[in-house]
């Protein structure tokens, strides 16, 4: 079996930074598995700017920031990575199998850094009730769609939750000529950043309801519209009053949960609330030698952070194999 000193699953911001970090401190062997054929993960269709405030000191877009360490993780001979490598096994031993076009390989890790990102919670997580129309989609997939396949996915669109991806996406699509009728929040406030909700909501007189669920959908092929209930207080609180507001497209914002389904495969204990790693520590985990860093560690505001915290993991790679910094 071809074993590796590090081997990183995961190209988006926390795997790049994380591997460039891993050569900076001494490691000379490192390959990087990603399973789309591009590195830079969800930044790719992220082409609003915001990025790179902290960490560069500069206003980038989504694919300007991964552009940043694509080119240095490129130029690194000791970096080897293989795009369209999809992980579909790990051991508690840290071997690794994937799936390539045409075939499959396997790979034992001497140290192992998952920076598999998050996944967006969906309907069926948050209750939902109503028929099961098309015309309902996370917020990250409609950003998707539009920023990268040219798509429009509705006209007149009512968005559950006010994370930061579903804030963006109202602006979105009313540039691209589309209405936002709604953003419905269950919550006292708003769960995104605030210069989200200035720049997204308020500077387009977007309606917000705080303190209202969305309580069915309604529509046979296609959502027609959706019921909406005001209650007393907040999540968990009585129902004061009802409406409907009609749309074509419901856009799910309800949150991110970190996607470390191999890890826990391998044997790794989770936080079963978070889907989180449970440690004491930033990107440790149960097992020695292997680290998670990124949102699949825990869900992060911005990428910048992101970016500080997978350097450090990087690091922490380095010194389990007991490799001296060579510069």
């Amino acid at each position: 079996m071809n074993e590796r000193d590090l081997v990183i699953v995961g190209g988006g911001p926390a795997g790049m930074a994380a591997a460039i970090s891993a050569y900076e401190n001494g490691i000379r062997d490192i390959l990087v598995l990603e399973r789309d054929q591009f590195l830079g993960g969800i930044l790719n269709q992220c082409i609003h700017t915001g990025f790179g405030l902290e960490y560069f000191d500069e206003v980038l877009t989504g694919p300007e920031y991964a552009d940043r360490f694509e080119k240095k993780i490129r130029g690194i001979s000791g970096i080897e990575i293989r795009l369209r490598s999809f992980v579909v096994d790990l051991t508690e031993n840290k071997v690794i199998t994937y799936l390539m076009p045409g075939k499959i390989e396997t790979v034992k890790a001497r140290a192992l850094i998952m920076a598999t990102g998050c996944r967006e919670k969906t309907r069926e997580m948050v209750h939902i009730a109503g028929t099961r129309p098309a015309g309902i989609f996370s917020a990250g997939l409609a950003q998707k769609l539009i920023n990268i396949e040219g798509l429009l996915p509705g006209k007149e669109i009512v968005i559950v939750g006010s994370g930061d991806i579903g804030l963006i996406m109202a602006r979105r699509f009313i540039l691209e000529g589309a209405k936002v009728k709604a953003v419905i929040e269950v919550q006292n406030e708003s769960r995104g950043l605030l210069r989200n909700m200035i720049q997204c909501i308020e500077d387009f007189e977007v309606p917000i309801y705080f303190r209202h669920k969305v309580s069915k959908i309604i529509g046979r092929d296609r959502v027609e519209k959706v019921e909406i209930a005001e209650l007393d207080g907040g999540p968990g609180g009585k129902i004061i009053s009802k409406k409907v507001i009609e749309c074509d497209t419901v856009l799910m914002s309800v949150g991110l949960i970190p996607e470390n389904e191999l890890i826990e495969m391998a044997g790794v204990r989770l936080d079963k609330n978070t889907n989180s790693p449970i440690s004491d520590e930033t990107n440790k985990t149960s097992i020695p030698g292997l680290f998670v860093c990124g949102n699949a560690f825990k869900v992060y505001d911005i990428v910048d952070t992101v970016s500080k915290d997978s350097v450090e993991a990087g690091r922490m790679a380095a010194k389990h194999l007991g490799i001296k910094d060579e510069g």
